[in-house]
Order: structure tokens, then C-alpha cells, then sequence
């Protein structure tokens, strides 16, 4: 999964970027590793896996990953070239959804690009130039789909569906956001918009702001706004994360105790990431590894297999598994075996969240 971390200039965006890589890199359990000065993988906290590799004591553990991109160079203008608009554009069109670090608290000493705090308003002017990149791209496509649609019924209703959206585009509203049927969103999901990403709106506050978030005004409105459109607010305050994040291991727990709160920015972040895009994780396990394999919820037996190899798929005969919860209830495989509780599933067996598995095939 991968996650564009986007923002005005001084909202707080390289803030947040830094201090969840960085909470990340100081974890003995989940090391961090930097591709290059932007980007940033952090690997998932998962309890469950933790527990089955104190149980086998595996020669590798391999948590699943989120990786972390701080797009930078965003101006009015950006989706016209201006600043480091087309780098920034191309940055966001390879990841999986937005995080918009939106700024959330006043300080003089901290001058916002616009002249002043208006959170709606800075969520409006990214918006903004996302929509006009995807109305370009838009043209195009219906452009396409006509010279290819001369007698052609398939490809003039794909100049309607596209015609009408770019309409909605025009009003400036994005593409998520656009009323169609189950089968013309799929033919619009087959374009590369920008728009359709799903967002989390992450309301950057101060220490006085997020000590009693659901009084403050800014994030009032940013969840009015999210909530709206169908995507998700997270209240989050930077320069806490930041002290979190610099804290020795040991230390964190107790830190974030004394502020009130149960979990750090990244574990939400992470969370609220996996509940927009509709992730789930199952696990296998061994004296080899044990690892988290990612995959969407309903995605059935065979092609969670899959993702493990294509073999696993093309050959794949049942699935031996366990819920996470029973195996631990009863300490070991031999005793869950005994149980019961090893069942053996098939083709259209539906994958769950922590269902442990093995898979048999034969290619």
C-alpha cells in the first residue's frame, strides 16, 4: 500500500512525513527502511504476528508494509506546471489513496502561505487542481473514445459516461464524488484519475487544539467536509507525533498514557488506511517465516493464494485454516487441530481478517 502524504506549504506536512517515518525507524520490532529522501516504508504492527513468531521462532518475520510518500511542490497552478506541479501530479497518480495533512491551529510564528487559517479553504485549493489535471485527462479520454466510437455503441457510451463527468468536473467536484451506476464507475475507474482516490483528511492541530479535538472549531469543519464526501478524518497533532516518534522504545508507552491517548498517529493512520481502502491481513506461519500478506476484503481463497505465487493459485486444491483468535485460545496448531478448529476451505471460501492458513496445491 501506498500512501501520498499531500499539503500546503507550513500545514505541518513534512511534520507528520518525518515523525511517522521516524516512529517507524526507532522500533526495534518494525525497522524502517528509506528508498530515497522522500519515500519511506513502515512496516504494520500486528500483535498476531508478533505472538506466532515467539511460537515457531521463525528464521525471517515479514510484517506487512505501508509505504509513505511525501509529495512535495504544490502551487496554485500545479496542474498547469507551475512550481513542481507535473512531478507532483505523477507523484500522487502512483499511490493507492491521499493523506491531505490539513492545518488545523493558528500561530503567528508559523506563517500560513494563504495569510491565514481556513482549513476549507486550503482543502478547496488542492482540490482544485486535482480536478482541473483530471478534466485534461477527461478530454482526452472522451476524445479517444469518439474517434474509436464511429458506429460503434460501445465507445459512444463511453463518450457519454465521460461527458457527463467532466461536467461534474467542471463544477468542481471530484470524481469520487460523481453519481453513475455500479457499471459506468467501472468503466471510469479504468482511467488514472486523481479524483477517485479515496482521502483521509489528517487535521493537523497543536497540543491545546488536540488535548480536546471535538471542541476544536478547524476540525469541526474538516470532518463536516470528509464526512460529506464518504472519506475519512483523522485528528492528529504533528509536533506530538514528532516527540513521540524521538522517544526511546520504552519510553513511548508511558508518554502517550500521560497525554490520554491509547495509540500513536501511525497506528491510526495505519488503521484508518486499512478500513478507506478495505484491506484485511491473513497470516502464514512456520519455522521458516512468518508473514502478513495484505489483500482486499472478499477476496476469496484462491486468490489470496495467490498472492503468496501464481502457482499457489493455478494449482490451488483447499485452504487449511484457523482464525487467529481460536489458534491462540488454544496455544498451538496440534491443539487447535484436536479442537476442531483447523477447518479446510475451497474455492469460494471468502478470506477473513487474522485467519491464519495454509495452503495445499499441486501444478
Amino acid at each position: 500500500m501506498k500512501l501520498g502524504i499531500v499539503g500546503l506549504p507550513n500545514v505541518g506536512k513534512s511534520t507528520l512525513f518525518n515523525a511517522i517515518t521516524n516512529a517507524g525507524a526507532e522500533s526495534a520490532n518494525y525497522p524502517f527502511c528509506t528508498i530515497d529522501p522522500n519515500v519511506g516504508v513502515v512496516t504494520v504492527p500486528d500483535e498476531r504476528l508478533d505472538w506466532l513468531a515467539e511460537m515457531y521462532s521463525p528464521k525471517k518475520y515479514t510484517p506487512a508494509v505501508i509505504e509513505f510518500v511525501d509529495i512535495a511542490g504544490l502551487v496554485k497552478g500545479a496542474s498547469r506546471g507551475e512550481g513542481l506541479g507535473n512531478k507532483f501530479l505523477s507523484n500522487i497518480r502512483m499511490t493507492d489513496a491521499i493523506v491531505h495533512v490539513v492545518r488545523c491551529f493558528d500561530d503567528s510564528n508559523v506563517i500560513h502561505v494563504e495569510g491565514s487559517t481556513d482549513p476549507l479553504r486550503d482543502i478547496d485549493i488542492i482540490d482544485l487542481e486535482l480536478v482541473m489535471a483530471d478534466m485534461e485527462m477527461v478530454e482526452r479520454r472522451i476524445e479517444k473514445a469518439k474517434k474509436a466510437g464511429k458506429g460503434d455503441k460501445k465507445f459512444l457510451h463511453e463518450a457519454e459516461v465521460f461527458e457527463g463527468l467532466l461536467a461534474h468536473l467542471n463544477d468542481g467536484k471530484s470524481a469520487r464524488s460523481y453519481d453513475c451506476d455500479e457499471e459506468d464507475a467501472e468503466l471510469i475507474a479504468t482511467s488514472d484519475l486523481l479524483t477517485l482516490k479515496p482521502v483521509i483528511y489528517a487535521a493537523n492541530m497543536d497540543e491545546a487544539g488536540f488535548a480536546d479535538y471535538a471542541a476544536n472549531e478547524y476540525y469541526q469543519k474538516v470532518k463536516a467536509f470528509a464526512d460529506a464526501e464518504g472519506s475519512q478524518v483523522l485528528p492528529i497533532c504533528a509536533k506530538t507525533e514528532m516527540e513521540i516518534a524521538e522517544l526511546p522504545e520504552e519510553e513511548k508507552g508511558l508518554f502517550l498514557e500521560e497525554l490520554g491517548i491509547t495509540e500513536s498517529g501511525l497506528d491510526r493512520l495505519i488503521r484508518c488506511s486499512y478500513s478507506l481502502l478495505g484491506l484485511i491481513s491473513f497470516l502464514t506461519a512456520g519455522s521458516d517465516e512468518v508473514r502478513a500478506w495484505t489483500i482486499r476484503e472478499g477476496t476469496k481463497a484462491p486468490q489470496a493464494a495467490g498472492k503468496i505465487h501464481t502457482d499457489f493459485e493455478r494449482g490451488f486444491i483447499r485452504a487449511e485454516v484457523v482464525a487467529f483468535d481460536d489458534l491462540k485460545a488454544c496455544g498451538s496448531m496440534a491443539a487447535a487441530r484436536e479442537k476442531g478448529l483447523i477447518r479446510s476451505e475451497g474455492k469460494e471460501y471468502v478470506m477473513k481478517d487474522g485467519d491464519v492458513v495454509l495452503f495445499r496445491f499441486n501444478v
